[in-house]
């Protein structure tokens, strides 16, 4: 199945992205070559308080001037420009890769806490499900997703992945089961701090997805990494659960676990399988997500999918292979594997 790798330096340490694309082309075999990308966080340092919205135009015409229209009536367009792209013999183009950067308008947003990002979720979610002809795919600030269909050097090569520098980055070689292989449903998924990479299936998909739209995101690219991307930003940014209590809410202990706690952690599990039940997934997977203040990896709850750590210094590895680690660190020795369900945390040192 699909392979994921993350990496962070905890204290903001700038890494290219080479390092990364040779250590996801080292698992082509996770791959069917119909879908592959990157995330990056700190890689705009000269629009850090814009929201950089990156989209797929089908043409530069009708949509365009449609998200343009959009994006004018709810703030203001700073600079904007096609993503710098290079042709590659084996990725065959068919949309444009477009970005923005972007300030909202506060006061349109009356009575919510995070009024900028709910302005961008609304821009997200009424553009995808209502502009024909595009697709905004990364809307975080300071931090971009550049993805393809295609392998996972091809996909790097295409957006000159090497040339940016950040200190998180994420990637992920794509092999579509239940959706077909195309440029919007490659991952990583975003949603403005959110990034998400994801191996296996969410077979609690239906129920998740019904559970995110009634609290106002929509579903519009059918595929079940978009609704864990959403799932992060209702629970952690809207309701200020940390990550570990989210990972708790996603993937919980079995009821037989949770009565063989101590009291006060049977209180606290219980507390949240009842409030956030319709949250659960269920299914083989493993996770990883991203916010520019750290990652946290985790597994289902019987770990049917691999997840590998590893550590050296300032810098944590979470991947589907160690092989793919030492890629990046020859020089690794912390190694291990956590228990099915555990969140693995890397958080940015201050």
């Amino acid at each position: 199945m699909c392979g994921i790798i993350g990496v962070i330096d905890r204290k903001r340490a700038l890494m290219d992205g080479s390092s990364i694309r040779d250590a996801l082309s080292l698992m082509n075999e996770r791959g069917s070559g119909e879908g592959a990308g990157y995330a990056a966080y700190g890689i705009y340092p000269d629009y850090q308080d814009c929201y950089a919205i990156h989209v797929f135009f089908d043409n530069l015409v009708e949509p365009k001037a449609k998200v343009d229209h959009m994006l004018q009536k709810w703030g203001r367009i700073v600079h904007q420009e096609a993503i710098p792209t290079y042709e590659q013999e084996n990725l065959k183009r068919t949309h444009i890769p477009w970005r923005y950067f972007f300030k909202p308008y506060s006061d349109l947003m009356s009575g919510s806490t995070t009024p900028d990002d709910d302005v961008i979720k609304h821009i997200v979610m009424e553009t995808n499900s209502n502009i024909q002809g595009a697709l905004i795919f990364s809307s975080g600030k300071n931090m971009g997703v550049f993805k393809a269909a295609g392998w996972p050097e091809d996909v790097a090569n295409f957006y000159r992945i090497q040339d940016y520098k950040g200190y998180i980055w994420l990637a992920h070689n794509r092999y579509p089961t239940n959706t077909p292989g195309w440029w919007g449903g490659a991952h990583p998924f975003n949603l403005l701090d959110w990034a998400v990479v994801h191996n296996g299936e969410i077979t609690s998909y239906g129920t998740n997805r019904r559970y995110v739209e009634s609290h106002g995101y929509t579903c519009s690219m059918f595929t079940d990494t978009e609704v864990v991307a959403y799932l992060f930003d209702l629970l952690g940014r809207r309701h200020g659960l940390p990550e570990d209590i989210v990972v708790k809410a996603l993937a919980p202990p079995f009821w037989d676990e949770i009565d063989n706690m101590p009291e006060k952690e049977q209180e606290l599990n219980h507390a949240i399988r009842l409030t956030y039940g319709p949250a659960l997934m269920n299914g083989p997977f493993a996770i990883v997500v991203a916010t520019h203040e750290g990652i946290v990896g985790f597994t289902d709850r019987i770990k049917l999918r691999p997840l590998v750590i590893g550590e050296n210094g300032n810098r944590l590895y979470i991947s589907s292979e160690e092989a793919a680690i030492r890629v990046m660190d020859p020089d690794i020795h912390n190694i291990y594997m956590p228990r099915a369900g555990e969140p693995v945390i890397g958080r940015i040192k201050t």
